[in-house]
């Protein structure tokens, strides 16, 4: 599942069939996002803009701000979004756009970074966020059943973690982090901010 190779005209079809429970997923996500009133979201990976539709059908009145690497998914998701999205082209390594943010949501692409990198991004994401802020992670984990891994990686781009590590990266970076949903290698974190950063 590298992103380098996504094509926007058949990423939903190949998420549909190599991510068992993708669409589930994405409902976990939305449902996560829910506890609070939010006027500006975060979507980092914004991909084709499922996740962002999702969330928005949570929180029709919020203001979208999307990074995606590929200009290509980008363009799908500005079709499938409101004229008010705003999408930019950047990676999740590079600064993010300026808070704060009352949601940050991910889904499928923060596995692409190594352990390090997990826990540089959830630090900037915290940064990013108002208090009493909320971040949801959907993403691909290192199951502690390996029978649990059916979704396929590429071992080079694709580096899940396992829950318990990013658990403890999400609490080292001031959040208080749980487990929403979990099914097979997929899993939904909630990190809730600590106060004001």
């Amino acid at each position: 599942m590298s992103q380098f190779h996504f094509n926007p005209e058949t990423y939903e079809t190949l998420m549909a069939a190599e991510v068992p429970s993708y669409g589930r997923l994405q409902d976990e996500i939305a449902a996560a996002s829910t506890r609070r009133d939010v006027e500006r979201i975060l979507d980092l990976g914004t991909g084709t803009g499922v996740t962002a539709r999702r969330v928005l059908g949570v929180h029709p009145q919020a203001r979208l701000v999307g990074i995606d690497v590929s200009p290509r998914m980008l363009a799908a998701a500005r079709r499938a979004l409101s004229a008010e999205a705003e999408l930019r082209v950047a990676r999740l390594e590079d600064p993010l756009p300026p808070g704060p943010f009352d949601l940050v949501v991910s889904a499928l692409a923060v596995h692409h970074l190594d352990g390090a990198g997990k826990a540089d991004l959830f630090h900037r994401v915290a940064m990013a966020l108002a208090p009493g802020g909320r971040f949801v992670l959907g993403d691909l984990i290192v199951p502690e059943d390996r029978r649990d891994a059916v979704t396929p990686i590429d071992g080079v781009y694709d580096k899940p973690s396992t829950l318990p590590q990013q658990l403890a990266w999400l609490r080292d970076a001031g959040f208080v982090a749980a487990t929403s949903w979990l099914e097979r290698d997929l899993a939904v974190l909630v990190g809730d901010l600590k106060g004001a950063q």
